[in-house]
């Protein structure tokens, strides 16, 4: 069991779910975040649910580099190692390109990708020292294919993210002695503040906890990548690689 677990970006939406729900396993979690208030809430509601659980709060602001490297040895230290990592932070606003959006959407890459590689970097030299974690990166469903409007600079995000971690896959194969687990987990369309500030109508919206019972039973099985729920974002993210673009355009 993969006992200890940080997640970034946990203090609203999937993030937040996600510790709840792994706490109602039984697992130790670092959470962290910019606001600090909602975290500490967040641990007051699973301490008080689940009084056999750790959780310790951090406040990261995951733009500040140095400052990621310094919180996952605040929480390495504080929950005596690291088994997961869950690279969950992040930003959905943008606009067209070519519609003067640069600055948004310019914020939306910092944080989903930049940011992201820095978390990974933090995460992985852990491991690489423990011989063992398992790695998450949440990606979107939106990485199968270049995505229009407002969801462009997200969704390019998403595709690097996604690069990144079959990158560290193909360094571990052929070491020996490691047993480390990277999941590369593509959610669908699952209610959260973040998609709140995307622009599109977003089609088969399922509910937080209910996207998010599907991620974590796919990141318990350390699987490779899984589309969640599986249904029906498994089908349309296959259509959305493979579909002419004028089909592909209607499903998003």
């Amino acid at each position: 069991m993969r006992r200890n677990i940080l997640i970034t970006g946990a203090s609203s939406g999937l993030g937040a779910e996600m510790a709840r729900q792994f706490a109602a396993k039984g697992h130790h979690l670092a959470i962290t975040a910019r606001r600090t208030d909602r975290l500490e809430q967040l641990r007051d509601e699973i301490v008080a649910a689940h009084p056999d659980v750790t959780v310790s709060v951090h406040a990261l602001d995951v733009n500040d580099h140095d400052q990621v490297f310094e919180v996952f040895a605040a929480a390495v230290t504080e929950l005596g190692g690291l088994d997961r990592v869950i690279v969950n932070a992040g930003l959905g606003k943008g606009g067209r390109i070519g519609a003067g959006k640069f600055q948004a959407n310019k914020e939306t890459a910092e944080t989903n990708f930049i940011a992201a590689l820095a978390q990974a970097e933090a995460a992985m030299q852990h491991f690489y020292e423990r011989k063992a974690g398992h790695l998450v990166l949440i990606s979107s469903v939106s990485a199968m294919r270049g995505m229009p409007g407002s969801m462009t600079t997200y969704a390019a995000t998403k595709a690097a993210v996604a690069h990144v971690a079959e990158g560290i896959r193909m360094d571990l194969v052929g070491r020996k002695g490691l047993d480390i687990a990277v999941s590369t987990i593509y959610p669908g369309y699952i209610a959260s503040e973040m998609n709140e500030q995307v622009e599109q109508e977003q089609k088969l919206m399922v509910d937080t906890a209910s996207g998010v019972r599907s991620m974590v039973t796919a990141i318990d099985k350390e699987v490779e990548d899984a589309s969640v729920p599986g249904w029906p974002w498994v089908p349309i993210g296959q259509l959305l690689k493979h579909a002419p673009r004028g089909i592909a355009r209607r499903l998003v």
